[in-house]
């Protein structure tokens, strides 16, 4: 082959590419584990965009330009909704009609649980339910991912949703969800028999994250410093929950690597609890179809690890 033709030859397939890569639909990601959900419905097919990386934390964060105008070019948009990503609400309202909204929260087959106050739970702090049917964004406990089985809901959903969009890969994106909801039932069992010599140990978390782990897996933790990171507690409230941590000799305090956790030495101060760190978030891990099962991982092992 000569050189011209070579190089027309490698120009027509480079255009094919491109022109391969546009058809393909835009995803935007709100947070990691669900960027690393979609990323593992699109593989081999097309890459979604992580909208807040790094140790950036949702509570009260600022939308930049930059990511504004990601948002702007999305023909999907993948988030939690009000409840945790207050600061998407309105750039979301505001996309083309065109493009695809999928609210995490509204999905009819998703385990939801009500928001908890901060502080001491006693047994009654779950009780408070929405009125069924009822949705208006804010009521639920945002961080939905925590719980394998909604992992698994949202890799199906966003695989239907994809296909509706792009149906000349409709069957990969199902193929993949499959993948995606065999791996993480067998994750499921796994955490369950890391977690299960732990059940009954009481501890203390920074803020209110980790109420999906807790149902699905049996956790009993005594309460949150708080249930906003954003608002600090108050000095009754810490009272309270230094008490606690004495009468019931809980065994650990877990910070978060996205807050300082003087708020934490401060409670702790006269117990025995241990401190460890839980980060809900995966920050520090590496992006894409792996980080969700790392994060699982690594939540459990920080909580075993502390709590035997």
């Amino acid at each position: 082959m000569d050189g011209m033709r070579y190089w027309a030859l490698l120009a027509a397939l480079l255009a094919f590419g491109a022109s391969a890569r546009a058809e393909t639909p835009r995803v935007v990601v709100s947070l990691a584990p669900l960027h690393s959900l979609a990323a593992a419905v699109m593989v081999e097919i097309a890459e979604p965009v992580l909208l807040l990386d790094g140790p950036a934390s949702p509570h009260g964060y600022a939308l930049r330009p930059s990511e504004a105008r990601l948002l702007a070019k999305a023909d999907l948009i993948l988030w939690v909704g009000p409840a945790l990503e207050g600061f998407l609400v309105r750039p979301v309202a505001n996309l083309g009609k065109a493009a695809v909204r999928l609210e995490v929260l509204r999905l009819p087959d998703l385990e939801r649980h009500p928001r908890r106050a901060g502080g001491v739970w006693g047994e009654d702090h779950n009780d408070h339910a929405p009125p069924a049917g009822r949705y208006d964004g804010l009521e639920w406990d945002g961080h939905v991912w925590l719980d394998p089985s909604n992992a698994i809901r949202i890799g199906g959903a966003l695989a239907e949703r994809l296909g509706a969009l792009d149906p000349a890969n409709a069957a990969r994106y199902r193929a993949n969800a499959g993948r995606l909801t065999a791996e993480l039932e067998g994750l499921d069992g796994e955490l369950r028999s890391m977690l299960a010599p732990v059940a009954g140990k009481r501890y203390l978390v920074f803020h209110d994250a980790y109420q999906y782990l807790e149902k699905r897996y049996g956790l009993t933790p005594i309460g949150a410093l708080a249930i906003d990171p954003d608002h600090k507690p108050s000095a009754k409230i810490m009272q309270a929950l230094r008490e606690r941590l004495r009468a019931e000799k809980a065994v650990c305090l877990f910070s978060e690597p996205q807050f300082d956790p003087a708020l934490m030495r401060i409670v702790a101060e006269g117990t025995m609890a241990r401190q460890s760190v839980l980060d809900p978030l995966g920050a520090d891990l590496p992006r894409g179809p792996t980080l969700y099962p790392s994060l699982m991982r690594r939540l459990a092992d920080a909580l075993s690890a502390c709590l035997k």
